[in-house]
């Protein structure tokens, strides 16, 4: 990842290089964990929603992203028909478990929303360079473009989600948080082996 990239997505640790081969050489587990990460986007947004329906601007921001993530699922179902694949079982996001167990719990409500903010940038950022590996490492020309387009279209989430939590708490706390939260993923992104059947 070259120093344009990593400031523009922010994070610290790039995708190990093996990672688009494996994915590669699985397709089917691939497509279908990217499928449920579509679905766990919109219903992520959805639970924001439903938790703060008097943070107004949270409200119009987000039920946009609901509507394009859930099309997002639809599209890789239909690439997983295309192909006489078959969506399985969602599958364990070790991820995204581990991403939880940095987040506050208990405090104050200020605090539980700035780190459920900032865990769905960080996993929309990942998602997006994941998405950039994809375009540019495939041997399948369809499925590069096909991976381009999630990248370019899913791009300015995770920003959305770090110019709400400034919407609603101080700058400088969600900066400073965000930081905390970058070092903590690359950690996590250090520790993980790579596995071509997940999209994290």
């Amino acid at each position: 990842m070259n120093e344009a990239e990593r400031n523009i997505l922010g994070l610290h640790l790039p995708t190990d290089p093996r990672w688009v081969n494996l994915a590669s050489i699985s397709l089917e587990d691939i497509l279908t964990d990217h499928a449920y990460c579509e679905q766990k986007a919109a219903t992520s947004c959805i639970s924001l929603i439903q938790r703060y329906p008097d943070k107004i601007e949270l409200v119009n921001e987000l039920s946009p992203i609901v509507t394009e993530e859930w099309g997002h699922f639809r599209l890789v179902l239909q690439e997983l028909r295309k192909r006489n694949l078959q969506l399985g079982k969602q599958r364990k996001d070790e991820y995204v478990n581990k991403l939880l167990q940095f987040e506050v719990k208990g405090g104050r409500e200020e605090d539980r929303l700035l780190d459920k903010l900032l865990i769905c940038a960080l996993i929309e950022a990942r998602s997006c360079e994941r998405f950039k590996r994809l375009s540019e490492g495939l041997n399948d020309d369809y499925l590069r473009n096909f991976y381009r387009r999630f990248m370019e279209s899913e791009a300015g989430h995770y920003v959305t989600f770090i110019e709400l939590a400034e919407t609603y708490i101080d700058k400088d706390k969600v900066r400073k948080r965000w930081q905390e939260w970058l070092a903590y993923e690359a950690d996590i992104i250090k520790k993980l082996e790579p596995r071509g059947d997940r999209m994290h």
